[in-house]
C-alpha cells in the first residue's frame, strides 16, 4: 500500500490488508505473502508496523517476546506491534480464515502509549462478528480500488475494527462475570435517557434497579466509563443542544427544564464542554 506525507498526516496509514483460508494440511505460512511479510514459524518475526488479525474460524497458536505461547480460538483477533517478535500458526489439523491488515501512524502510538492497547494483552476474543468481517472486507475492497483518498477510508475501517474489538471483548467479559448487571445497568441507561427531562435522580434510578446507591454507581461506572451522574449530565447536554438550535425556549427554561439548578450553573457546564456559551447555539 502507498501513503503519501500528507496521508501519514492523518495519523494513520494502512500499509497491507488481505485474507486467506488455511485447510488442515496444508503447509504455512503461504508462499502468497508479500515481500517482507513471509516467516519461517519456528524463527518468528518483528515487524515495523501494527497488524491485527481476525480468525472467524479454525484455531492455532501465537507467541511474542512477551507472551508465552498460547492458543487462539475462533473468534480470537490478535495485535502484532512494532518491534515486538511474535510467531503464529494455524493448527495444522484445523486450518483458520484470517483477515489482516497492516498499518502505522501516531493514532496507534497515542493508544498504546495512553495504555488502551499493549503488547501483553494481544488477544481478543470477540466471537463471530459479522460487522468486523464486514469491515475487513469494505478495507480490502477498497485497497483494491486505489480510489482517490482511500487511506483517509481505510484508516477509519482500521479505527472502526478497534473500537469494536475493544468494546465487544469487555461486553462479553462482562456478560460472563454477571449477566445480571449488565441487564440492570442496560435497564438504568434507559430510565435515565427516557427521563432525560424530569427530576429523576440516580438514587431513585438506583432503587428502581433494585441495587443500592454505592454498588449502582461502581457497577455502572465500570460498564460505561462514566459515574451514572456524569452520564446524566451528558445526556441533558446533548438534549440542551438540541432545545438550543430547534425551539425558541430561553436558556433559563431550558436550564430548569433539564433540570440543572440554575441557568448560570448550566452556562458553565455547557461551556465546560461544548467551549461555547449556550447563547453562541442560538439560531431561533
Amino acid at each position: 500500500m502507498v501513503a503519501s506525507e500528507r496521508d501519514q498526516l492523518w495519523g494513520l496509514t494502512v500499509t497491507t490488508i488481505g485474507y486467506e483460508t488455511i485447510d488442515p494440511g496444508d503447509s504455512y505460512p503461504t508462499k502468497g505473502h508479500a515481500e517482507g511479510y513471509y516467516f519461517d514459524i519456528n524463527k518468528g518475526r518483528e515487524l515495523n508496523e501494527y497488524q491485527i488479525l481476525y480468525v472467524p474460524e479454525g484455531s492455532g497458536v501465537f507467541q511474542s517476546s512477551t507472551v508465552k505461547e498460547r492458543a487462539i480460538h475462533e473468534g480470537d483477533i490478535f495485535l502484532l506491534f512494532p518491534g515486538e517478535w511474535h510467531t503464529y500458526h494455524p493448527d495444522p489439523e484445523v486450518g483458520w480464515k484470517s483477515h489482516w491488515i497492516g498499518f502505522r501512524g501516531k493514532n496507534m502510538d497515542d493508544r498504546v502509549k495512553a495504555g488502551f492497547l499493549s503488547p501483553a494483552k494481544p488477544v481478543y476474543h470477540v466471537g463471530y462478528s459479522a460487522d468486523i468481517e464486514r469491515l475487513y472486507k469494505m478495507g480490502y475492497e477498497a485497497a483494491l480500488e486505489e480510489a482517490a483518498y482511500s487511506q483517509p477510508l481505510m484508516a477509519g475501517i482500521v479505527n472502526h475494527i478497534i473500537g469494536k474489538m475493544y468494546s465487544l471483548e469487555r461486553n462479553i467479559e462482562l456478560e460472563k462475570r454477571d449477566k445480571g448487571h449488565v441487564e440492570m445497568i442496560s435497564r438504568a441507561q434507559m430510565l435515565i435517557r427516557e427521563s432525560v427531562e424530569s427530576h429523576l435522580t440516580i438514587q431513585e434510578v438506583a432503587e428502581q434497579v433494585g441495587v443500592s446507591y454505592s454498588n449502582f454507581r461502581k457497577l455502572f461506572k465500570e460498564y460505561s466509563g462514566l459515574s451514572p451522574a456524569i452520564y446524566q449530565q451528558e445526556l441533558r447536554l446533548q438534549r440542551a443542544k438540541e432545545l438550543l438550535t430547534t425551539t425558541d425556549l430561553s436558556i433559563k427554561e431550558i436550564a430548569y427544564r433539564l433540570d440543572f439548578d440554575s441557568p448560570d450553573y448550566f452556562s458553565a457546564k455547557f461551556k465546560a464542554k461544548t467551549g461555547r456559551k449556550p447563547s453562541e447555539l442560538r439560531i431561533i
